[in-house]
Protein backbone atom coordinates (compact mmCIF):
# COMPACT_ATOMS: atom_id res chain seq x y z
CA UNK A 1 0.00 0.00 0.00
CA UNK A 2 0.92 4.06 -0.37
CA UNK A 3 1.75 3.92 3.12
CA UNK A 4 4.56 1.38 2.90
CA UNK A 5 5.46 2.58 -0.45
CA UNK A 6 6.41 5.89 0.87
CA UNK A 7 8.48 4.71 3.57
CA UNK A 8 10.46 2.66 1.18
CA UNK A 9 13.69 4.90 1.09
CA UNK A 10 14.44 4.33 4.77
CA UNK A 11 13.56 5.07 8.07
CA UNK A 12 15.43 5.62 11.47
CA UNK A 13 13.19 2.72 13.03
CA UNK A 14 10.82 0.01 12.36
CA UNK A 15 7.62 0.80 10.92
CA UNK A 16 4.14 -0.79 10.39
CA UNK A 17 0.53 0.33 10.12
CA UNK A 18 -2.96 -1.08 10.43
CA UNK A 19 -5.75 -0.54 7.89
CA UNK A 20 -8.18 1.79 10.14
CA UNK A 21 -11.78 1.80 10.19
CA UNK A 22 -12.09 5.41 10.86
CA UNK A 23 -9.98 6.84 8.03
CA UNK A 24 -11.85 4.04 5.65
CA UNK A 25 -15.07 5.77 6.72
CA UNK A 26 -13.83 9.22 6.04
CA UNK A 27 -12.87 7.64 2.95
CA UNK A 28 -16.27 6.03 1.69
CA UNK A 29 -18.35 8.65 3.47
CA UNK A 30 -16.46 11.82 2.16
CA UNK A 31 -15.85 12.94 4.94
CA UNK A 32 -14.27 16.53 4.71
CA UNK A 33 -11.90 16.15 8.17
CA UNK A 34 -8.02 16.29 8.02
CA UNK A 35 -7.19 14.00 11.07
CA UNK A 36 -10.62 12.57 12.27
CA UNK A 37 -13.73 12.61 10.88
CA UNK A 38 -16.01 16.43 11.51
CA UNK A 39 -18.97 15.68 9.31
CA UNK A 40 -20.89 12.39 7.04
CA UNK A 41 -17.88 10.03 8.25
CA UNK A 42 -19.01 10.51 12.18
CA UNK A 43 -22.60 11.32 11.81
CA UNK A 44 -23.71 9.65 9.18
CA UNK A 45 -25.32 5.90 9.10
CA UNK A 46 -23.72 4.13 5.85
CA UNK A 47 -26.21 2.85 3.75
CA UNK A 48 -25.61 -1.19 2.86
CA UNK A 49 -23.31 -0.46 -0.41
CA UNK A 50 -21.12 2.11 1.58
CA UNK A 51 -20.85 -0.59 4.12
CA UNK A 52 -19.79 -3.15 1.59
CA UNK A 53 -17.30 -0.26 -0.15
CA UNK A 54 -16.10 -0.10 3.56
CA UNK A 55 -15.26 -3.94 3.93
CA UNK A 56 -13.68 -4.41 0.70
CA UNK A 57 -11.64 -1.77 1.67
CA UNK A 58 -10.62 -2.60 4.73
CA UNK A 59 -9.44 -6.02 2.75
CA UNK A 60 -8.10 -4.76 0.60
CA UNK A 61 -5.47 -3.18 3.35
CA UNK A 62 -5.09 -6.33 4.68
CA UNK A 63 -4.13 -8.00 1.52
CA UNK A 64 -1.50 -5.90 1.26
CA UNK A 65 -0.04 -6.70 4.99
CA UNK A 66 -1.58 -4.27 7.44
CA UNK A 67 -0.48 -5.65 10.66
CA UNK A 68 -3.83 -5.45 11.61
CA UNK A 69 -7.43 -3.62 12.04
CA UNK A 70 -7.98 -0.31 13.76
CA UNK A 71 -11.26 0.95 15.02
CA UNK A 72 -12.30 4.28 17.23
CA UNK A 73 -16.05 3.88 18.21
CA UNK A 74 -16.28 7.63 20.28
CA UNK A 75 -15.23 9.22 16.09
CA UNK A 76 -17.55 7.71 14.77
CA UNK A 77 -20.61 7.31 16.81
CA UNK A 78 -22.80 6.69 13.51
CA UNK A 79 -21.34 4.01 12.11
CA UNK A 80 -24.20 0.86 13.34
CA UNK A 81 -24.23 -2.00 15.08
CA UNK A 82 -24.58 -4.05 11.53
CA UNK A 83 -21.70 -2.03 10.26
CA UNK A 84 -19.08 -2.92 12.87
CA UNK A 85 -20.37 -6.38 13.34
CA UNK A 86 -19.02 -6.68 9.81
CA UNK A 87 -15.65 -5.02 10.45
CA UNK A 88 -14.92 -7.46 13.66
CA UNK A 89 -15.82 -10.55 10.97
CA UNK A 90 -13.49 -9.17 8.57
CA UNK A 91 -11.06 -9.67 11.68
CA UNK A 92 -12.01 -12.42 12.51
CA UNK A 93 -11.84 -14.76 9.35
CA UNK A 94 -8.15 -12.71 8.65
CA UNK A 95 -7.39 -13.79 12.11
CA UNK A 96 -6.33 -10.59 12.63
CA UNK A 97 -6.63 -8.31 16.08
CA UNK A 98 -8.86 -5.68 15.91
CA UNK A 99 -7.29 -2.71 17.82
CA UNK A 100 -10.36 -0.63 19.55
CA UNK A 101 -10.66 2.73 20.87
CA UNK A 102 -14.18 1.65 22.66
CA UNK A 103 -16.90 3.87 23.73
CA UNK A 104 -15.89 5.03 27.43
CA UNK A 105 -16.75 2.47 30.66
CA UNK A 106 -17.79 -0.65 31.33
CA UNK A 107 -20.52 -0.63 28.41
CA UNK A 108 -18.36 0.45 26.31
CA UNK A 109 -16.08 -2.38 27.09
CA UNK A 110 -18.93 -4.60 27.39
CA UNK A 111 -20.25 -3.55 23.42
CA UNK A 112 -17.28 -4.27 22.02
CA UNK A 113 -16.60 -7.92 24.32
CA UNK A 114 -19.58 -8.76 22.82
CA UNK A 115 -19.03 -8.44 19.16
CA UNK A 116 -15.89 -9.92 19.44
CA UNK A 117 -17.64 -12.65 21.21
CA UNK A 118 -20.44 -12.72 18.27
CA UNK A 119 -17.87 -13.08 15.34
CA UNK A 120 -14.68 -14.72 17.09
CA UNK A 121 -12.62 -11.75 16.50
CA UNK A 122 -9.51 -11.61 18.30
CA UNK A 123 -10.09 -7.85 20.57
CA UNK A 124 -7.36 -5.75 21.66
CA UNK A 125 -8.59 -2.75 23.81
CA UNK A 126 -6.54 0.20 23.52
CA UNK A 127 -5.32 2.47 26.29
CA UNK A 128 -7.79 0.86 29.01
CA UNK A 129 -6.67 4.21 31.41
CA UNK A 130 -7.96 7.06 29.47
CA UNK A 131 -11.69 4.40 28.18
CA UNK A 132 -11.77 3.28 32.30
CA UNK A 133 -10.94 6.48 33.95
CA UNK A 134 -12.44 5.65 37.60
CA UNK A 135 -14.10 2.35 35.89
CA UNK A 136 -10.69 0.90 35.15
CA UNK A 137 -10.33 -1.73 37.75
CA UNK A 138 -14.02 -2.97 36.91
CA UNK A 139 -12.80 -3.09 33.31
CA UNK A 140 -9.23 -4.97 33.73
CA UNK A 141 -11.02 -7.61 35.66
CA UNK A 142 -13.38 -7.82 32.69
CA UNK A 143 -10.69 -8.51 30.33
CA UNK A 144 -9.53 -10.82 32.68
CA UNK A 145 -12.63 -12.98 33.32
CA UNK A 146 -12.92 -12.77 29.61
CA UNK A 147 -9.54 -14.36 29.18
CA UNK A 148 -9.76 -16.87 31.93
CA UNK A 149 -13.04 -18.21 29.82
CA UNK A 150 -10.84 -18.54 26.70
CA UNK A 151 -11.15 -15.26 24.80
CA UNK A 152 -8.43 -13.85 23.05
CA UNK A 153 -8.82 -10.30 24.39
CA UNK A 154 -5.55 -7.88 25.23
CA UNK A 155 -4.97 -4.54 26.30
CA UNK A 156 -2.72 -1.44 26.99
CA UNK A 157 -2.11 1.90 29.02
CA UNK A 158 0.10 4.32 28.63
CA UNK A 159 1.45 6.42 31.96
CA UNK A 160 -0.46 9.54 31.80
CA UNK A 161 -3.60 10.69 33.36
CA UNK A 162 -4.43 12.86 30.45
CA UNK A 163 -4.76 12.03 26.74
CA UNK A 164 -4.97 14.32 23.41
CA UNK A 165 -7.14 14.23 20.01
CA UNK A 166 -8.87 16.31 17.77
CA UNK A 167 -11.04 19.08 19.33
CA UNK A 168 -13.01 18.72 15.90
CA UNK A 169 -13.82 15.13 16.31
CA UNK A 170 -16.98 13.89 17.59
CA UNK A 171 -15.48 12.31 20.97
CA UNK A 172 -14.87 16.07 21.86
CA UNK A 173 -17.85 18.09 20.45
CA UNK A 174 -20.33 15.25 21.53
CA UNK A 175 -18.95 15.61 25.29
CA UNK A 176 -17.97 19.11 25.40
CA UNK A 177 -20.32 21.74 22.78
CA UNK A 178 -23.10 22.30 25.82
CA UNK A 179 -20.77 20.94 28.58
CA UNK A 180 -21.08 23.66 31.55
CA UNK A 181 -18.08 25.45 32.51
CA UNK A 182 -16.30 23.49 35.05
CA UNK A 183 -16.76 20.69 32.06
CA UNK A 184 -15.10 22.97 29.75
CA UNK A 185 -12.23 23.55 32.11
CA UNK A 186 -10.98 19.78 31.73
CA UNK A 187 -9.49 20.25 28.50
CA UNK A 188 -6.08 22.32 28.19
CA UNK A 189 -5.01 23.96 24.94
CA UNK A 190 -1.72 23.32 24.52
CA UNK A 191 -0.12 25.53 22.40
CA UNK A 192 -0.77 28.30 25.29
CA UNK A 193 -1.26 26.01 28.42
CA UNK A 194 -4.85 27.75 29.11
CA UNK A 195 -7.71 25.62 30.34
CA UNK A 196 -10.98 26.18 27.65
CA UNK A 197 -13.97 28.22 28.67
CA UNK A 198 -17.00 28.44 26.46
CA UNK A 199 -15.75 31.44 24.25
CA UNK A 200 -12.04 29.97 23.52
CA UNK A 201 -13.24 26.42 23.58
CA UNK A 202 -15.74 28.02 20.15
CA UNK A 203 -12.80 29.28 18.64
CA UNK A 204 -10.90 26.47 18.71
CA UNK A 205 -13.44 24.28 17.51
CA UNK A 206 -13.61 27.06 14.42
CA UNK A 207 -9.51 26.44 13.59
CA UNK A 208 -9.12 22.42 14.99
CA UNK A 209 -5.94 21.38 16.63
CA UNK A 210 -5.06 18.72 19.23
CA UNK A 211 -6.36 19.60 22.88
CA UNK A 212 -5.17 17.61 26.23
CA UNK A 213 -8.27 16.44 27.99
CA UNK A 214 -7.85 16.12 31.90
CA UNK A 215 -10.14 13.86 33.27
CA UNK A 216 -8.22 10.51 34.51
CA UNK A 217 -6.22 10.31 38.03
CA UNK A 218 -2.75 9.46 38.83
CA UNK A 219 -4.35 6.14 40.87
CA UNK A 220 -6.00 4.96 37.99
CA UNK A 221 -3.48 5.14 35.38
CA UNK A 222 -0.75 3.27 38.16
CA UNK A 223 -3.39 0.68 38.52
CA UNK A 224 -3.48 0.23 34.19
CA UNK A 225 0.10 0.55 33.90
CA UNK A 226 0.89 -2.26 36.82
CA UNK A 227 -1.79 -4.75 36.01
CA UNK A 228 -0.02 -8.14 34.79
CA UNK A 229 -2.67 -8.03 31.84
CA UNK A 230 -1.32 -4.74 29.92
CA UNK A 231 0.86 -3.92 27.17
CA UNK A 232 2.94 -0.39 27.51
CA UNK A 233 1.85 1.83 24.19
CA UNK A 234 2.94 4.90 23.94
CA UNK A 235 -0.34 6.64 21.43
CA UNK A 236 2.21 8.37 20.60
CA UNK A 237 -0.23 11.97 19.54
CA UNK A 238 1.84 14.66 16.63
CA UNK A 239 0.15 17.72 14.89
CA UNK A 240 1.30 20.26 13.39
CA UNK A 241 3.77 20.41 15.62
CA UNK A 242 2.21 19.74 18.57
CA UNK A 243 1.41 16.48 20.65
CA UNK A 244 1.04 14.40 23.72
CA UNK A 245 4.46 14.25 25.92
CA UNK A 246 3.80 10.23 25.50
CA UNK A 247 5.43 10.25 22.47
CA UNK A 248 8.75 10.79 23.75
CA UNK A 249 8.30 10.15 27.21
CA UNK A 250 6.08 6.51 27.76
CA UNK A 251 8.59 4.28 28.14
CA UNK A 252 11.36 6.64 29.95
CA UNK A 253 8.23 7.66 32.30
CA UNK A 254 7.17 3.80 32.92
CA UNK A 255 11.12 2.36 34.10
CA UNK A 256 11.43 5.99 35.87
CA UNK A 257 8.10 6.67 37.53
CA UNK A 258 6.31 3.73 38.02
CA UNK A 259 9.54 1.13 38.38
CA UNK A 260 12.64 3.06 39.82
CA UNK A 261 10.72 5.97 41.93
CA UNK A 262 7.66 3.76 42.94
CA UNK A 263 9.79 1.35 44.59
CA UNK A 264 12.02 3.93 46.15
CA UNK A 265 9.21 5.56 48.18
CA UNK A 266 7.30 2.63 48.87
CA UNK A 267 10.78 1.11 50.69
CA UNK A 268 11.42 4.47 52.26
CA UNK A 269 7.82 5.22 53.60
CA UNK A 270 7.20 1.74 54.96
CA UNK A 271 10.49 -0.39 54.94
CA UNK A 272 7.56 -3.81 53.99
CA UNK A 273 7.43 -6.03 51.09
CA UNK A 274 6.56 -4.31 48.21
CA UNK A 275 2.91 -4.26 47.43
CA UNK A 276 0.76 -6.50 44.54
CA UNK A 277 0.39 -2.85 42.57
CA UNK A 278 3.70 -1.76 42.39
CA UNK A 279 6.01 -2.85 38.80
CA UNK A 280 8.87 -5.12 38.82
CA UNK A 281 11.64 -3.84 36.32
CA UNK A 282 11.59 -6.69 34.13
CA UNK A 283 7.96 -7.11 34.41
CA UNK A 284 8.07 -3.12 32.82
CA UNK A 285 10.09 -4.25 30.31
CA UNK A 286 8.14 -7.53 28.97
CA UNK A 287 5.27 -5.06 29.07
CA UNK A 288 7.44 -3.48 26.01
CA UNK A 289 8.66 -5.74 24.31
CA UNK A 290 7.73 -9.23 24.13
CA UNK A 291 4.02 -8.63 24.83
CA UNK A 292 3.23 -6.15 22.05
CA UNK A 293 5.64 -8.40 19.97
CA UNK A 294 3.14 -11.66 20.84
CA UNK A 295 0.22 -9.84 20.26
CA UNK A 296 0.77 -9.30 16.81
CA UNK A 297 2.70 -12.54 16.23
CA UNK A 298 0.14 -14.38 14.85
CA UNK A 299 -0.68 -12.27 12.22
CA UNK A 300 3.22 -10.78 11.41
CA UNK A 301 5.71 -12.92 11.28
CA UNK A 302 8.26 -10.64 11.69
CA UNK A 303 7.14 -9.89 15.04
CA UNK A 304 8.08 -13.42 15.65
CA UNK A 305 11.65 -12.32 15.91
CA UNK A 306 11.12 -9.18 18.19
CA UNK A 307 10.77 -8.28 21.43
CA UNK A 308 13.58 -11.06 22.54
CA UNK A 309 16.80 -11.21 23.13
CA UNK A 310 18.48 -14.63 22.23
CA UNK A 311 20.43 -15.97 19.10
CA UNK A 312 18.66 -15.36 15.51
CA UNK A 313 16.05 -12.67 17.07
CA UNK A 314 16.93 -9.12 15.20
CA UNK A 315 19.04 -6.45 16.31
CA UNK A 316 16.78 -4.60 17.71
CA UNK A 317 18.26 -3.38 21.21
CA UNK A 318 17.35 -0.48 23.62
CA UNK A 319 20.59 0.24 26.20
CA UNK A 320 19.56 2.33 29.05
CA UNK A 321 20.54 3.16 32.90
CA UNK A 322 17.98 2.07 35.39
CA UNK A 323 18.94 4.26 38.10
CA UNK A 324 19.01 7.25 35.48
CA UNK A 325 16.49 6.54 33.04
CA UNK A 326 12.94 9.28 32.65
CA UNK A 327 11.02 11.18 30.94
CA UNK A 328 11.40 15.43 30.85
CA UNK A 329 8.69 15.77 27.86
CA UNK A 330 5.48 17.84 29.04
CA UNK A 331 2.50 19.18 27.19
CA UNK A 332 4.18 22.63 26.52
CA UNK A 333 7.31 20.70 25.31
CA UNK A 334 6.44 17.02 24.20
CA UNK A 335 9.46 16.69 22.25
CA UNK A 336 12.08 17.00 24.69
CA UNK A 337 13.97 13.81 24.73
CA UNK A 338 14.47 11.45 28.15
CA UNK A 339 17.61 10.87 29.79
CA UNK A 340 19.34 7.93 30.82
CA UNK A 341 18.99 6.21 27.28
CA UNK A 342 22.59 5.20 25.99
CA UNK A 343 22.01 3.67 22.96
CA UNK A 344 19.63 2.49 20.60
CA UNK A 345 20.19 -0.48 18.08
CA UNK A 346 18.04 -0.87 14.71
CA UNK A 347 18.31 -4.04 12.91
CA UNK A 348 22.15 -4.11 14.50
CA UNK A 349 22.59 -0.52 13.32
CA UNK A 350 22.97 2.32 16.12
CA UNK A 351 20.22 5.10 15.60
CA UNK A 352 21.30 6.53 19.36
CA UNK A 353 24.77 6.72 20.39
CA UNK A 354 26.30 7.69 23.75
CA UNK A 355 22.73 9.30 24.54
CA UNK A 356 22.77 11.22 21.10
CA UNK A 357 21.13 10.47 17.41
CA UNK A 358 23.37 9.19 15.23
CA UNK A 359 22.60 11.23 11.61
CA UNK A 360 22.62 9.86 8.25
CA UNK A 361 21.33 6.16 9.11
CA UNK A 362 18.21 4.74 8.43
CA UNK A 363 18.31 1.20 9.17
CA UNK A 364 14.24 0.75 9.68
CA UNK A 365 12.22 -2.11 7.48
CA UNK A 366 8.96 -2.72 6.96
CA UNK A 367 7.32 -4.71 9.50
CA UNK A 368 3.81 -5.91 7.82
CA UNK A 369 1.64 -8.91 7.64
CA UNK A 370 2.59 -11.64 4.64
CA UNK A 371 0.44 -10.64 1.78
CA UNK A 372 -2.64 -12.65 0.61
CA UNK A 373 -4.80 -12.61 -2.90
Amino acid sequence: MAWYREREGGERINYGVSIGHIKVRMAVMHDSGTWMPVGDGAYRAASPAQIGEIANRIESGLREGAVSIGAGFPYTPAATRDELLVVFRIAARRKTPIHVHITPGVAGLREALALAGETGAALHVVHINSAGLAETPVMLQMISDARASGRDVTTEAYPYDAGMTEIQSATIQDTYKAAPAERLAELEWPRTGERLNRESFDRYTRTGGPVVIHTNTEPMVAAAITSPLTIIASDAYWQNGTGHPRTTGTFARVLGRYVREAHANVGAQHAAPLPTDTLSLMDAIRKMTLMPAQRLGARVPAMRQKGRLRVGADADITIFDPARVLDRSTYREPSLPPVGIQHVIVNGVSVVANGQAVEGVAPGQAVRAVRAP
